[in-house]
């Protein structure tokens, strides 16, 4: 039976406690107000009978809550490994001399990765990125076009981070804007990094 099948007979079950207690109640109340305590007996008696069908079904929503967060995470989690992937491949790739018909195959399957877990801005993004890659795996360098693969990368990077964390910046007060433009001024910086 379905979850919600099983909160609807436990809301069902509640409905038919209440309902026949009060029928239950009133019979009774007239049967046996001659006998001492009887009324008070039947009283405790409905009462814990809906204090069980009441936390059944609470304790049934905290479960499902629980089990999809729990869900959540690991999502999360697999989506935060996939995106790491593809960060360390294409820094591999970009510390390599040639790009290999390996390399290119491990993209792929990131590739796929990425279109089973990612955003479609992601995805949209990433496809930016791979148009700009392209001239690249033709001539086998990343190194002729590392300025232009940088810039798509911290455009990539943006959508990641708005995929990954975009609430929690919400919170923060910052704008993807304001994030995106801290992303590619720390990404135009590490170019003109150079060794004297």
């Amino acid at each position: 039976m379905s979850r919600t099948g099983k909160q609807f007979m436990l809301l069902l079950l509640t409905a038919v406690t209440v309902v026949g207690g009060y029928a239950f109640l009133r019979y009774a109340y007239r049967v046996t107000d001659r006998t001492p305590f009887t009324q008070e007996i039947v009283l405790i008696i409905l009462g814990t009978l809906a204090t069980v069908l009441i936390t059944a079904l609470l304790l049934n929503k905290q479960t499902a809550v629980e089990i999809e967060k729990e869900q959540s995470l690991k999502f999360i989690e697999l989506k935060t490994r996939t995106y790491e992937q593809l960060i360390d491949r294409i820094e591999e790739m970009s510390l390599t001399e040639n790009i290999t018909e390996r390399d290119l195959i491990r993209m792929q399957f990131i590739t796929h990765r990425l279109a089973i877990f990612s955003s479609p801005p992601v995805l949209k993004e990433f496809h930016h990125f791979l148009e700009i890659l392209q001239p690249c795996a033709r001539d086998a360098k990343i190194s002729d076009n590392l300025d232009e693969l940088s810039k798509a990368l911290a455009n990539l990077t943006v959508k990641i981070r708005a995929d990954l964390i975009g609430d929690l910046d919400m919170m923060g007060n910052y704008t993807q804007k304001h994030i995106r433009n801290l992303i590619l001024r720390n990404s135009d910086e590490s170019m003109e990094l150079k060794i004297d």
